[in-house]
């Protein structure tokens, strides 16, 4: 009779497959643009089977999505190490939001290719949501993470403190983040340049976020 592994090592082991998954995307992406991510192609490179890569990722826009979910992860992990020090919520914002348009234009194919999928919702991507809780975050001065517990107190420290995403502040944070897909998408086409970005979401965010 076959022995099952752990179900903690099961997880692990499909979760290292998924990350070898979307680094191999990503490798495939930075020489070839989009149209190198073939998922044969993918699936060969990371070791896969091809019905494997596509349990863990439907279609292709679900593979784009995860591989810019990485930069998503990246930008956070550095606003962590090295948060916004400007005095303006509004300083504190555009600093994140071209951090992350510098890390999107890395790859200006997968970023056009997620932005457009936003627009005509081929598929469900929380890039909206993280931006408009990041700009939350920074805004108000609430942490990314928590303090770690004290000892003998309940696990659950590290976690950020979820935001109210009814609050008119949010909805602000909101607007500012939907008005910033506007300028990457307007910086894919070729009709920004990044000192153009910054001077329009610096405009745009001084009175969304006066109240802050």
């Amino acid at each position: 009779m076959a022995v099952q592994a752990p179900v903690g090592t099961r997880l692990r082991s499909q979760n290292q497959r998924r990350k070898r998954i979307v680094q191999t995307a990503a490798a495939l992406a930075l020489r070839g643009g989009v149209e190198a991510m073939q998922m044969r192609a993918v699936a060969e490179r990371a070791g896969v089977a091809l019905g494997t890569l596509y349990r863990y990722f439907p279609s292709k826009m679900d593979l784009v999505v995860a591989v810019v979910t990485e930069e998503l992860d990246l930008l956070e992990n550095s606003i962590i190490r090295r948060p916004p020090n400007a005095e303006t919520a509004a300083g504190r914002a555009v600093d994140v939001l071209m951090r992350a348009t510098r890390g999107l234009m890395r790859e200006p194919e997968l970023a056009d290719a997620l932005v457009r999928s936003l627009i005509m919702a081929e598929v469900k991507t929380d890039l909206g949501p993280r931006i408009t809780d990041l700009l939350w975050r920074v805004a108000t001065g609430t942490p990314l993470v928590t303090e770690p517990p004290a000892a003998g107190a309940a696990e659950d420290g590290g976690a950020p403190a979820e935001p109210d995403r009814e609050s008119s502040d949010y909805v602000l944070a909101g607007s500012l983040a939907s008005i910033w897909i506007f300028e990457l998408l307007e910086t894919l086409k070729g009709h920004r340049d990044m000192e153009q970005v910054q001077h329009r979401l610096e405009i745009a965010a001084e009175p969304l976020l006066a109240r802050f």
